[in-house]
């Protein structure tokens, strides 16, 4: 491994400089290119025309965190993209982890640069910047977290990435109102390990913490002649289905190398520098406090091991210890799960799903499968809530809370007289909810609604949260004064015919009656309700004291926060961030709708470059970029989503830079498959496929924003399968395609993929007629084809996009196969990122908008006739 990545990585590492923006600029072996310039050269990382590459290198707006008081705000500063030689720094490929062995983490966690700390004043602006000192420089922040009293915030941070030592994680506290910075340890040998867990406060002043073992020597070696073959056997036949998992454990090297770098101490550690060990040193994969922290209930994963399934199915015990480091009892001590079934709403047998309750001090639930975790097995119930002290009385048993013939969902708290159960079914679409009075035996449960998860237009919104003095978040209770009803607060997305409008309503838990209290405005804005603001007084929340955070936004206009207080609903804006491109600030934006020949409804949102019109400047090449999806229903599938009024944030990776070449970019035209009743969505896959994209395209061709002859279509993962699958099936549409991280021949997924949960043997014939390797001689049309080297995405291995590439190759398609060094299924090197742009441009410069007679089939002129006549041949 280290050889490979040496050999990547050293032409790439002679210069390191920042560009004008203070950014990671690429190295020496970077040549840029200007609009021109898409010369073919495949010993270069290249880099975007400047449009391209200005957006991409766009500061990156803050992240905010507020005070569990809600008196004082972070802003958490982020860097744009890496360098590649964050990514090229060794790896671990373990048990489905991919491990960082210098800094003992879970590789390429994003982080923030710095912080800064603002009291929210009485009008609700901010106060100055409380500046932070004693930080090492260049330190790279993860983990942050405020204390219970909001008087320290913890934080880790790493340095320098090339010793060994310093590049671990260290716990470090800063005081809030004097902004120093200090390391929570006074020892200089304590590292965090973070492959699992991290830290958790359990009082103000005394965090648990997961450190390295300070016994632990230098990592196993590697034998250099095992101690025999790698031998898996199955002589008791049973029935172990499993989907295409990746970095799983190959040996007893690999198991024990994962027990080196996963295996914690944890340690309890005090504001004022004392430490004590809490157990003993174990695989930890989850600390968790009780509401009073009187409790801490603790997850390890032990052996045996597997090398079919990752960790998160092995062997599992839940223990249960008092905040002082003494053990209490052992919850479960859950087997090996490498035989849950592939279908959909499958879990493991035994408890699950265990929790605090957030509205008690120390009470626990779970969920216990009454199917045997198969979601074949016709049983009623299903699943069975449970719920305990934690520490019963002698021979006190847990008590039933609830039955439930779907699969367990979740549920929400409020108090003894209110919670809602969530339940639902992935086949039938089915999701109801329940309202459960977990105090009062007598009071039986009722469903509240119960519905189809598809309808997003019959979504009534989940109830808002408020934070208690425990630090736990509960429904939050509102009175209106001089009444006596129990409301609470439903936050809605609020789809419509006409986009969503975001609602907050006041929703009388008893009588079911809604008062509509805010609403975004929908005629140029999209705003949401993000938090509420006012959750500090013990009690029910008062309506007309009530205060919200919002997010604002329109098709222009960046994001803004604002703070939103009742009654008078007055608005004061909390950010000013600028916006982070300017050049594309007047695009045109519209969502559309259009129908399929089959008349489902389909929308998508069309973007054209600012100062473009139509009809002076004619039709303009244009970029399809889509994911498609799954419907049991035709109405379902024909509902709008999404708002027009949104801000359009333009990734790195997004289709939309392209609106600065003077493209039309026709953004995610809803591609629904649709199975309805007993039929199987993907038994017709590619008619549905086609029929969508025919409609998409004629109607682009039909409003004259698209030339007919340059059209090109994109996807990444699943929608690169569709890329590939429209050019097989539907050549007449497109001029090239552009293809990123994507599945090719599903017979190398056999045990199912994305929803399809029937194996290979099942439907041999849609898992044949789905793969476009298998039509790789029909592709005559350009196809691009981009993959990161180290993808870990279950499914899409490296090899599908190397394997397709071969196929199209045999068959004297025109293609090209670009593989990202160090890349996993998203990439993040700004590198790779502004070579993937180049790429992108020069597909789209050479075969789209040139649109040469050597790119396949050459017509004079693509009409929406032949478009619509060719659909009538097809069908």
């Amino acid at each position: 491994m280290s050889t490979s990545r040496l050999r990547h990585i050293a032409p790439l590492s002679a210069v390191s400089t920042k560009d004008s923006a203070g950014n990671n600029a690429v190295s020496s072996s970077v040549t840029a290119a200007t609009s021109n310039d898409y010369e073919d050269d495949l010993a270069r990382y290249r880099v975007p025309p400047p449009e391209i590459r200005d957006i991409v290198d766009a500061p990156l707006v803050p992240a905010l965190s507020f005070s569990p008081y809600r008196d004082k705000i972070i802003f958490l500063k982020r860097q744009s993209l890496p360098p590649l030689t964050e990514l090229a720094r060794p790896e671990e490929k373990l048990a489905g982890l991919r491990i960082d062995g210098h800094c003992n983490t879970t590789n390429r966690m994003s982080f923030y640069t710095g912080l800064g700390i603002h009291q929210i004043l009485p009008d609700g602006t901010l106060g100055p910047e409380v500046e932070i000192h004693g930080l090492p420089e260049g330190g790279k922040i993860h983990f942050i977290t405020w204390s219970p009293d909001a008087r320290h915030l913890s934080f880790s941070i790493r340095v320098n990435e090339e010793d060994d030592n310093t590049s671990k994680l260290k716990v470090w506290i800063v005081d809030v109102e004097t902004g120093k910075a200090r390391p929570l340890f006074q020892s200089p040998d304590v590292y965090l390990n973070a492959v699992f867990d991290s830290y958790i406060w359990v009082d103000n002043s005394t965090l648990l913490v997961c450190t390295i073992p300070s016994t632990r020597g230098a990592p196993p070696k590697k034998p250099l002649v095992p101690d025999g073959p790698k031998i898996q056997s199955n002589e008791q036949k049973n029935i172990i289905q499993a989907r295409t998992f990746q970095d799983l454990l190959k040996d007893k090297y690999d198991e024990d190398l994962f027990d080196y770098y996963a295996t914690s101490q944890l340690v309890l550690a005090s504001l004022d520098g004392t430490t004590k060990d809490f157990g003993p040193p174990a695989v930890y994969t989850s600390i968790d406090p009780s509401p009073d922290k009187k409790y801490v209930m603790i997850s390890s994963i032990h052996r045996p091991y597997s090398f079919i399934v990752p960790c998160g199915r092995f062997p599992t015990k839940v223990q249960l210890w008092n905040a002082d480091g003494k053990f209490v009892r052992e919850l479960c001590d859950l087997p090996l799960a490498e035989d849950i079934p592939i279908t959909a709403d499958s879990v493991r047998k035994g408890m699950r799903s265990i929790n605090w309750r957030a509205d008690m001090p120390s009470t626990l639930y779970w969920v216990e499968t009454q199917d045997g975790g198969d979601a074949k097995v016709e049983v009623s119930p299903r699943d069975i809530i449970y719920s305990q002290p934690a520490e019963p009385l002698e021979g006190e048993q847990p008590m039933i809370l609830h039955k439930l013939n779907l699969r367990y969902g979740g549920i929400l708290w409020c108090d003894d007289s209110l919670a809602f159960v969530y339940e639902s079914w992935y086949k039938t679409r089915r999701i109801r909810t329940w309202v459960v009075s977990p105090g009062y035996e007598d009071v039986p449960p009722r469903i509240l609604f119960d519905r189809s998860s598809e309808d997003v237009y019959s979504d009534p919104g989940s109830p808002m949260l408020r934070r208690i003095q425990t630090g736990t978040y509960i429904i939050a209770k509102v009175k209106k004064r001089g009444d006596d009803g129990s409301y609470i607060l439903l936050n809605g997305s609020g789809a419509t015919p006409e986009g969503n409008v975001p609602f907050l309503d006041l929703f009388d838990i008893n009588t079911g009656i809604k008062e509509r209290i805010w609403e975004s405005d929908k005629a140029k804005y999209f705003e949401i309700v993000v938090a509420l603001m006012s959750d500090q007084e013990e009690g029910d929340l008062q309506l007309d004291k009530l205060k919200i955070l919002t997010s604002k936004e329109s098709k222009i206009e960046n994001t803004q926060y604002n703070f939103v207080s009742w009654p008078d609903k007055k608005i004061v804006q909390v950010t000013n961030f600028p916006h982070p491109y300017p050049q594309l600030a007047s695009l045109q934006k519209e969502m559309i709708r259009y129908q399929r020949k089959d008349g489902v409804q389909l929308t998508a949102t069309l973007y054209l470059p600012p100062g473009y019109n139509p009809s002076t400047d004619g039709p303009l090449p244009c970029f399809v970029w889509s994911y498609p999806g799954e419907f049991k229903s035709k109405d379902a599938a024909s509902q709008v989503r999404g708002s027009p009024n949104e801000f359009t944030e333009i990734g790195s990776m997004i289709s939309h830079l392209w609106l600065a070449k003077w493209f039309a970019i026709l953004a995610e035209p809803t591609i629904p498959i649709i199975g309805e009743g007993e039929q199987e969505a993907n038994d017709s896959y590619v008619e549905q496929l086609v029929a969508s994209a025919e409609a998409a395209v004629e109607e682009v061709i039909r409003r004259g924003v698209a030339h007919p002859k340059k059209i090109a279509v994109g996807g990444h993962s699943y929608g690169a399968f569709m890329t590939a699958n429209l050019l097989a099936h539907a050549p007449h549409l497109f001029s090239c395609g552009i293809a990123r991280s994507g599945a090719y021949n599903r017979t190398l997924t056999p045990f199912g993929f994305q929803n399809e949960d029937r194996t290979l043997w099942e439907a041999t014939n849609t898992y044949v007629e789905m793969s476009p390797f298998m039509s790789a001689n029909k592709i005559k049309k350009p196809i691009l084809l981009i993959h990161g080297e180290e993808d870990n995405n279950s499914g899409t291995l490296t090899m599908q996009s190397e394997r397709f590439f071969d196929a199209l190759k045999g068959h004297g398609a025109l293609c090209r196969l670009v593989i990202l060094p160090f890349e996993s299924h998203i990439y993040s090197a700004r590198e790779s990122i502004m070579h993937l742009l180049w790429e992108t441009g020069r597909w789209l410069h050479k075969y789209c908008v040139s649109n040469t007679s050597d790119a396949g089939e050459d017509h004079d002129t693509v009409t929406v006739k032949e478009i619509t006549d060719h659909h009538d041949v097809l069908h």
